[in-house]
C-alpha cells in the first residue's frame, strides 16, 4: 500500500492512493490552516468507523439481512499532552432493518472488534478504550 500527500496551500493537503482517489486534509485556523477539510485525527476516527462499518455490513449481508440505512457515530477523547493520542472512543452503530436483531449487530460488531478491523486494532494497541453501542431502528 502506498499513498502520497501534496501540499495545496497553507496547511491543506491532498492525499492520493494508488487508485488515484483523493482525500483532503487541513488544520484549523488555530493551527495555521483554513479549516477547509477534516483534520488528520478526525479522518483517523472516520477511517476506524468505516473499517468497522464495512465489516459489520458484510457480516449482516452474508446473513441475507435487509439494511435500509446504516449509520456510525463516533466520539473520541484525546490525551492532553503530546502526542495527543486517543484515550477513549465511543462508537454507536445505528441499523435500520426490518429483519436484523440487536444481538446480530452486536455479534457482527464483536467480530469486527476482535478479529477483522485493522484500524480498530491500532486504536486498541495504543491503549485506547473503545465502547460500542448498537441500536436497531425500525
Amino acid at each position: 500500500m502506498k499513498v502520497e500527500l501534496d501540499l495545496e496551500s497553507g496547511m491543506r493537503l491532498a492525499g492520493k492512493n494508488e487508485s488515484g482517489q483523493i482525500t483532503y486534509f487541513d488544520a484549523s485556523e488555530k493551527h495555521g490552516g483554513n479549516n477547509t477539510a477534516a483534520s488528520p485525527m478526525e479522518i483517523f476516527l472516520q477511517a476506524m468507523g468505516a473499517c468497522s462499518a464495512i465489516d459489520v455490513l458484510g457480516i449482516l449481508r452474508k446473513k441475507r439481512k435487509t439494511i435500509n440505512s446504516f449509520k456510525v457515530n463516533i466520539e473520541g477523547n484525546r490525551a492532553d499532552d503530546f502526542p495527543k493520542v486517543f484515550t477513549d472512543v465511543k462508537i454507536i452503530y445505528e441499523v435500520n432493518s426490518p429483519d436484523v436483531k440487536k444481538e446480530e449487530v452486536e455479534y457482527a460488531v464483536k467480530l469486527s472488534y476482535d478479529k477483522y478491523c485493522s484500524a480498530m486494532a491500532m486504536f486498541v494497541k495504543s491503549g485506547c478504550k473503545i465502547e460500542t453501542v448498537c441500536k436497531i431502528i425500525n
